[in-house]
């Protein structure tokens, strides 16, 4: 009997897919963003998910990233949004994936695997319109294009952008892109035509349809997380269980977990489950977070433990065995995530390999 698990539902996947491309304007492709282990569901039955379901791109940040998804057969294309060495970019031009320059570094890195490749290496500009993070600025990338252009091996496929506040703040997202839209018009006059030029990510996608363009870049959505208020439809794929492995009944008063901090304030049974920060799950949930067992929420009881988390259920009947949903439809990324500051990218992301995937739905589409 397994203790803990994750369940991913790749038809969900795929309905996240159809949802997003059912809002797309004409022409515009999907990227199935899968990097970070696909935000912790498993990159490779993910992409295999979304390709199934019409995604024709995918992006990872990194080039072993990309490296493992050609080894499991995925042939569609893929853009590296990172870092790439020379060496690594040398592997993977022949293999379809193209790389990202946005620093004279990364610029330098695909310029030496130019020379060495012999079909040479597909390259996407990424420009800096406001994030601040990677990307050459609005006046560095004419002079980039050029030089992308005039060196043998070289080839301009693509010129991108990211969204800063798409989310949050709609005017900056709308300024970003008349930028973003400047820098391309004017690379168009001096003769570079990329043939995908993208900005959109999960928000921008429902929130900002202007900026869908050639291809949109969609991460959270992907997972059925919601990436702004309007974004209709979507399924979360994942769902964190684990099993109660001790049941006790315990009277008021009583201390549990590290430091004494937690005290029953009446008769309880306090559940304990096998999954603690060491598998990814936050500490901070125990203050205010809750989990789902025998139809009820139960809160936390005491500070999250490296491997175990305990709960206080109250007159609950629960049972060792009983699954107990950690994260899930009753338990949403997004409110967990609101509970202990931070986001739901980090939530499900950092969900530990201790916690065995379990795939749901993964099959011909």
């Amino acid at each position: 009997m397994q203790p803990a698990w994750v369940e991913v539902d790749l038809e969900a996947v795929r309905h996240n897919v159809r949802t997003v491309r059912g809002v797309l304007r004409r022409g515009a492709q999907l990227m199935a963003v899968v990097k970070a282990d696909g935000y912790g569901h498993g990159a490779v039955p993910v992409a295999r998910a979304a390709v199934q379901a019409g995604a024709a791109w995918l992006g990872v940040a990194r080039p072993e990233e990309a490296v493992e998804l050609r080894r499991a057969g995925l042939d569609v294309p893929v853009l590296v949004f990172g870092y790439s060495p020379a060496e690594a970019v040398a592997l993977g031009a022949p293999q379809r994936v193209s790389f990202s320059v946005f620093s004279a570094l990364s610029l330098r890195a695909v310029e030496r695997a130019g020379a060495l490749s012999p079909v040479g290496v597909a390259v996407h500009l990424k420009v800096d319109t406001g994030m601040t993070r990677v990307g050459f600025g609005p006046e560095e990338c004419l002079e980039v294009a050029d030089r992308v252009a005039s060196t043998p091996g070289l080839h301009l496929e693509g010129i991108y952008t990211h969204f800063a506040t798409a989310d949050s703040d709609l005017h900056f997202a709308q300024a970003q892109l008349r930028t973003f839209l400047d820098v391309v018009e004017r690379l168009r006059a001096r003769g570079h035509h990329p043939p995908f030029v993208h900005a959109a990510n999960s928000a921008a996608t429902f929130a900002l349809p202007d900026s869908h363009l050639d291809l949109v870049r969609v991460g959270l959505a992907l997972y059925g997380l919601r990436p702004a208020a309007a974004a209709p439809g979507l399924r979360p794929a994942l769902r964190v269980v684990a099993r109660a492995v001790r049941v006790r009944r315990v009277p008021a008063g009583t201390a549990v977990s590290y430091g004494a901090r937690y005290r029953t304030a009446a008769a309880t049974n306090v559940v304990t489950v096998p999954v603690g920060y060491g598998d990814g799950l936050p500490r901070a949930v125990w203050e205010r977070g809750w989990a789902w067992v025998r139809g009820s929420r139960v809160r936390y009881a005491g500070v999250v433990c490296m491997d175990f988390a305990m709960l206080d259920a109250g007159d609950v009947q629960v049972e060792e065995g009983d699954e107990v949903e950690l994260v899930g439809p009753h338990v949403p990324a997004e409110e967990l995530a609101g509970i202990c500051g931070t986001i739901p990218y980090e939530v499900v992301t950092r969900l530990g390999a201790r916690l065995p995937r379990v795939y749901l739905g993964d099959g011909p589409p």
